[in-house]
């Protein structure tokens, strides 16, 4: 079983970037699909991007051409570029992993492991 632990994020102001790791242990994440979500309160998690064991990505619209997923499979890690920032990409951030059932989807029901996430603050 694979665990997920999220660094990155932070306070920024708004056309500022960061990069979101996600570290896995437990497992080698090369054989599974990865993705990013974020989540603000009283609003439900969406899918901003994802990456398949080939490298294949998908991102949501409001992300495309701001935010870039990839992975490091000799550190077991997945990265998120997040560039161009705004207001509304205040979240809290969470990676998520599945094997079986493996696409670079953006539900949550494409994906059964999840870390705790990193917030990620930006200032107008």
């Amino acid at each position: 079983q694979v665990q997920l632990v999220e660094s990155g994020g932070g306070s920024v102001q708004a056309g500022g970037s960061l990069r979101l790791s996600c570290a896995a242990s437990g497992d080698t994440t090369s054989r599974y699909c990865m993705g990013w979500f974020r989540q603000t309160p009283g609003k439900e998690r969406e899918g901003v991007a994802g990456i398949d064991r080939d490298g294949s990505t998908s991102y949501a619209d409001s992300v495309k051409g701001r935010f870039t997923i990839s992975r490091d499979k000799s550190k077991n890690t997945l990265y998120l570029q997040v560039n161009s920032l705004k207001p509304e990409d205040t979240a809290m951030y969470y990676c998520a992993a599945e094997l079986y059932r493996c696409s670079p989807g953006l539900g949550t029901d494409d994906y059964t492991y999840w870390g705790l996430g990193t917030q990620v603050t930006v200032s107008s």
